[in-house]
């Protein structure tokens, strides 16, 4: 005892040397897509390896009850806020609702003001048109797709700060090397990357030399409920993970090379549980669950000589927290004057915590919520589980803990009320023409439809508008045009030979031009031809092409940006996937 306690005194004695003495830390975050806490070999799931993941707990901490949200979006606000998801106005997933508050000030902008580069790299989601654009919350370089989930992840297309280009291989090895380029070229100052991968999100998409191993393997460690469990996606799923393992392992060894490791946090936690039944160490629930295998997520932050290798936080944690955590950490202040959800972990990470007071971190998806103290969960229909006694949810006590039951539920109460009132009424529509952005890109996502018009598939986050058929059809964007001017309006579609000389007007207020498909361009439905497993209803994907229509001069103001038909030879007009604007000044 006597000598552990020596170690602990001169491992802070050095680590309080170090905050005095040491440049401004750089700071890693990953951020992984549908990966639940059994999806690392770390947690004892023996049917994949992830061994630089692994490292990062074994290097520095890991956090035993780390918690976000059921859903993708949410979890990216919390952790770009400290704040709970409603107060920024995000209450879902796509069609503008993924969109985060522009009252709101984000990690990358307190980073940014703080003298770091600032990049994010992968899956934004939390708005598209600037200013909801990351390059506009905070970071200086951005790439990979703004939108929920994409249709096919080999060289797609992708945005590059702002503009549209196609990506270059397996879209996880290309953010990375993007990551890599901008850490060669920043790292002699302090940085800030932000590498929210998009896997293992669905579609079941994985290199051969990550899915050779898994192409026939069996899968010995099965979900709680076996017969739910689809082994083509499990083992798709896993392969996916250990690619993603790989990359980090490439984001680690360029901080050996550049001798960055000592002063780098490296941060890696996931956006929600497993989006599929497979192995999650027993909990209850999957992704869009407020249960804990919906919510409980691995989460590893690493820093050599400040944090100790190998520690395990048993207090609950969440990713309201990473942000009040990473600039405590930095020692920097938050640059928001709004109040924070969050607290600093710092005492718990550099084991100089005293006493750490009891707390409850609660679980939103649309009207079911939950709340998790350290012991005890209050699932959304208002039964409550002992967490350490029976970690899988299968016995509500609330009978025999009748004083518990009522004050969790009555703090869900207090929450909701709270909440509630945050999300005022969602009057926002689609910005148009910010003064910075190179362009304005309205995907089909963020749309609506009238008619026979139909998305291609049942989620409108890679979707396209298809199927337009009538005069009467109708498809619009509700838009707010900021800035005033002259713009090349252009839109991605598709043609079939049919359908040439098919025209239609595109209006806005007193605005419009009129266009008349010219050229047949009828590419093929692809992304199947990748996949792993079945994507169900989700949407395949086409090569579009970039067609001008023409110009339109916008005036300032709310209106409706709408699409009609005024003569259909053939059988339709076009396939629709996006409008972009580009002022011509």
């Amino acid at each position: 005892m006597k000598h552990s306690l020596v170690l602990l005194c001169a491992f802070l004695i050095s680590s309080f040397a170090g905050f005095l003495t040491a440049e401004p830390p750089n700071v890693i975050v990953f951020l992984t897509d549908d990966q639940g806490w059994g999806d690392l070999s770390l947690n004892g799931n023996e049917n994949l390896s992830t061994p630089h993941i692994d490292a990062l707990a074994r290097e520095g901490a890991s956090f035993d009850r780390f918690y976000v949200c059921p859903v993708c979006s949410p979890t990216r606000a919390e952790f770009l806020t400290g704040r709970y998801h409603p107060r920024g106005g995000v209450k879902g997933v796509s069609t503008g609702e993924e969109r985060l508050d522009l009252d709101e000030v984000t990690i990358a902008d307190t980073f940014k003001q703080a003298g770091y580069a600032t990049a994010a790299f992968g899956k934004w989601h939390n708005g598209t048109q600037y200013p909801y654009h990351p390059r506009a919350r905070g970071f200086d370089e951005y790439y990979g797709m703004t939108s929920g989930h994409w249709g096919h992840y080999f060289s797609p297309i992708l945005d590059h700060n702002g503009r549209i280009v196609r990506g270059k291989g397996y879209v996880i090895n290309d953010l990375t090397d993007h990551a890599l380029d901008f850490i060669e070229k920043n790292h002699e100052h302090p940085f800030f990357c932000y590498l929210p991968y998009n896997t293992p999100h669905s579609p079941f998409q994985v290199p051969d030399e990550d899915y050779r191993k898994f192409a026939d393997a069996p899968i010995e460690m099965r979900n709680r409920d076996p017969e739910k469990e689809e082994i083509d996606k499990t083992r798709a799923a896993l392969a996916m993970c250990e690619n993603i393992d790989h990359n980090v392992g490439r984001i680690l060894n360029k901080l050996d090379e550049l001798q960055l490791t000592e002063n780098t946090i490296v941060v890696y936690f996931t956006d929600n549980g497993p989006n599929t039944w497979r192995w999650n160490g027993g909990m209850k629930g999957k992704k869009g669950a407020t249960d804990e295998g919906g919510v409980r997520v691995p989460c590893l932050i690493r820093w050599p000589g400040q944090i100790p290798a190998g520690i395990k936080i048993p207090q609950i944690a969440a990713a309201i927290d990473l942000l009040p955590t990473l600039t405590d950490l930095a020692g920097i202040e938050p640059v928001g004057r709004k109040p924070l959800d969050g607290k600093s972990l710092k005492p718990l990470l550099t084991a100089t915590a005293e006493k750490w007071p009891e707390r409850m971190i609660f679980s939103k998806w649309q009207k079911k919520v939950s709340v998790r103290t350290q012991r005890y969960r209050l699932d959304h229909t208002g039964k409550l589980f002992d967490m350490i006694d029976d970690p899988g949810q299968h016995t509500d006590i609330s009978n025999q803990l009748p004083e518990v039951a009522k004050l969790l539920r009555a703090e869900v109460g207090r929450w909701k009320a709270e909440m509630n009132a945050e999300l005022s009424a969602d009057h926002r529509p689609l910005t148009l023409g910010y003064a910075t952005a190179p362009e304005t890109q309205l995907p089909a996502r963020d749309g609506d439809y009238s008619g026979h018009v139909a998305r291609s598939g049942r989620a409108p986050n890679c979707s396209f508008f298809t199927n337009w058929t009538s005069t009467e059809d109708r498809i619009w964007w509700d838009v707010d045009v900021l800035e005033p001017g002259t713009y090349d309006v252009l839109m991605m579609s598709t043609c079939e030979a049919q359908n040439v000389g098919a025209r239609f007007e595109l209006s806005l207020g007193e605005a419009n031009l009129t266009a008349t498909a010219e050229e047949t361009h009828d590419p093929p439905l692809h992304g199947a031809e990748a996949d792993r497993a079945n994507r169900g209803s989700e949407s395949y994907v086409k090569d579009f092409k970039e067609w001008k229509l023409g110009q339109m001069t916008l005036t300032p103001g709310e209106g409706r940006l709408s699409l009609r038909a005024l003569e259909i030879p053939g059988r339709g007009v076009v396939d629709v996937r996006m409008l972009i604007f580009r002022r011509t000044e």
